[in-house]
C-alpha cells in the first residue's frame, strides 16, 4: 500500500513540538509518513498556539493562503490541532479550508475524524480529558539533526494564572508514567541524540503517583541523570514556587543536567504578581534565587517578564527594572501584555495601561535587559566551557556554533568538528548576545 505524506507546520513552544511528534506517531500507523516538502503532503497539519494573539493572526493568515492551494488539489486534507484548535473551535468550520480540528487531548482520534471528512464534512473534536498522557505512544521524531530532543513529563497545568489560557486549552494537569518517560529517553539515546529536554507547562509540579510509589520531579530528574549519564539534560518552564532546595540540589548534584534554570518572574511588583495570580511574592523569587547561586554559582538565569499588565502603575514597573538589575539575568524573554479572550483577566480584569506606555515600558525592559545580557556575556570571556556543537554559524560558513551547558551561543572557527560533538573552547569575546571563542586543545 501506497504510504500518504503528512506535512506538520508547529507553532508556539517546544511543547508543541514534543505534541507533533506524538501525532505523527499516532498517524504513521495510518499509513502515513513525514515529508519536508509541503507540496506533496496529502495531510497537512497546523500545530497552534493560543496563548499569544500574533500565534493566532500567523494562522488566519495562512489559512487564507490555502483557498488557492485546496482549489487546485481538492484531495488535500487540511487540520488544524492544538490549543487554537481548542480555543477557537468550530469558527474554523467559517473558513471553508479546514476540514477537522483537534484539541490537545483530541490527537488519538484523529484517524477517526479523517475518516468521517468524506461523509460528513468537517469534523471537531475539543474535549479535554482529566486522564490523556499518550500513554505507550513512542513519538516519530521531526528533528533529523538529531542533537537534542524533547520528552513531555505532565500536560495541562492547574496554575490558573489569570492572563493564561493554557489551562482552558490543555486542561488540568496531568503527570505521565514514569516508565514513558524513561522508554522516551531510551529512544533518543539509541538513535544518536546528545541531549534532551524535559517539558512541562510546569515541569517542577511534576509528581506520578501510584499505590506503590510515588515520584516528583526532583527524584525523576535525578532518576533520568543516573540512568543516562552521557545524555546533557534539560528542563523547562519552572514555575518560581515550586522550585524546591531537593530541586536545587539534584542540578547541583549532577553533572549532566545543564546549570540552567528558566525561571520567569512576570513582575518585580507583589501587587501586580497577585492579580497575576502568580502564588509567589517577590521575596520568595529572590530567596530562589539566592538559593540557586549559593549551590550552582555558575547557574544560567532567564526569565519571562510583562510589561503593562493590568493595573501596573509606573512603580510597578519601576520595581521590575530593579528586580532584573538585582538578579542580573543571563536572558529574558520580554512582552507588553495582551488580553486573550476567555482568561480570567479578560473577564475580570481592566486592560487599562494605554498601549503608548505598555511599548514605552517594554523598550525599558528590553534596554536594560540588553545591558544586563551584555555584563553577564563579558563575565564569561576568559572562563572555559564544554558546548554542544549545533551546526554552522549564520554569519560565516568557516565557523560553526554551540550552546553551553548555560544555554549561552558560542562560535568558534570550524576546524572540523561534527554536529552532536562536544567541543572544550575558551571564551575570548561577547556581544550581548553571543560569546565567542576558540577550541582548547
Amino acid at each position: 500500500m501506497k504510504m500518504k505524506k503528512l506535512y506538520i507546520e508547529t507553532f508556539g513552544c517546544q511543547m508543541n513540538i514534543a505534541d507533533s511528534e506524538v501525532v505523527a506517531s499516532i498517524l504513521k500507523d495510518e499509513n502515513y509518513e513525514l515529508t519536508i516538502n509541503p507540496d506533496e503532503a496529502d495531510l497537512y497539519l497546523f500545530n497552534t498556539c493560543a496563548v499569544r494573539e500574533n500565534a493566532e493572526k500567523r494562522i488566519w493568515n495562512k489559512l487564507q493562503h490555502f483557498k488557492g492551494i485546496k482549489r487546485k488539489n481538492r484531495n488535500l486534507k487540511l487540520g488544524v490541532i492544538g490549543c487554537m484548535a481548542q480555543h477557537i473551535g468550530n469558527d474554523f468550520k467559517q473558513t471553508g479550508v479546514v476540514d477537522f480540528i483537534a484539541g490537545p487531548d483530541a490527537y488519538r482520534n484523529i484517524p477517526n475524524l479523517l475518516k468521517s471528512i468524506d461523509e460528513s464534512g468537517f469534523q471537531a473534536d475539543t474535549e479535554l480529558s482529566l486522564t490523556e498522557t499518550y500513554e505507550a505512544i513512542l513519538p516519530t521524531r521531526i528533528n533529523n539533526a538529531k542533537i537534542s530532543g524533547f520528552v513531555s513529563i505532565t500536560r495541562g497545568c492547574n496554575n490558573f494564572c489569570s492572563y493564561c489560557i493554557v489551562p482552558y486549552t490543555r486542561g488540568r494537569e496531568r503527570s505521565r508514567k514514569v516508565s514513558d518517560i524513561m522508554n522516551e529517553v531510551q529512544d533518543l539515546q539509541e538513535n544518536g541524540y546528545r541531549e534532551i529536554t524535559l517539558l512541562g507547562q510546569n515541569v517542577n509540579s511534576y509528581n506520578y503517583t501510584t499505590s506503590t510509589e510515588s515520584i516528583d520531579f526532583p527524584k525523576l530528574l535525578a532518576l533520568t541523570a543516573t540512568r543516562f549519564p552521557d545524555l546533557r539534560i534539560r528542563f523547562t518552564t519552572s514555575h518560581p514556587k515550586d522550585i524546591s532546595d531537593e530541586l536545587i540540589e539534584c542540578i547541583a548534584n549532577h553533572d549532566n543536567i545543564c546549570n540552567h534554570i528558566h525561571l520567569p518572574i512576570q513582575s518585580g511588583s507583589n501587587e501586580v504578581l497577585k492579580r497575576m495570580n502568580r502564588k509567589y511574592t517577590l521575596e520568595w523569587y529572590l530567596d530562589r534565587i539566592q538559593k540557586i547561586r549559593e549551590l550552582i554559582p555558575d547557574c544560567g538565569i532567564t526569565t519571562d517578564i510583562f510589561a503593562g499588565f493590568c493595573g501596573e502603575m509606573e512603580a510597578d514597573h519601576q520595581q521590575s527594572l530593579d528586580v532584573m538589575k538585582q538578579v542580573g539575568f543571563d536572558a529574558a524573554f520580554m512582552f507588553k501584555y495582551s488580553e486573550r479572550e476567555g482568561t480570567y483577566a479578560a473577564k475580570h480584569l481592566d486592560d487599562d495601561v494605554p498601549e503608548a506606555i505598555k511599548i514605552r515600558r517594554l523598550n525599558e525592559l528590553i534596554t536594560l535587559q540588553n545591558q544586563l545580557s551584555l555584563e553577564s556575556n563579558q563575565r564569561d570571556v576568559g572562563k572555559s566551557f564544554r558546548i554542544l556543537i549545533e551546526g554552522k554559524s549564520k554569519r560565516s560558513e568557516t565557523e560553526i556554533f554551540g550552546r553551553t551547558c548555560q544555554n549561552k551561543v558560542v562560535i568558534i572557527p570550524d576546524t572540523g568538528e561534527k554536529i552532536g560533538d562536544f567541543v572544550p573552547v575558551t571564551v575570548n569575546d561577547y556581544t550581548s548576545a553571543t560569546l565567542f571563542g576558540t577550541k582548547i586543545s
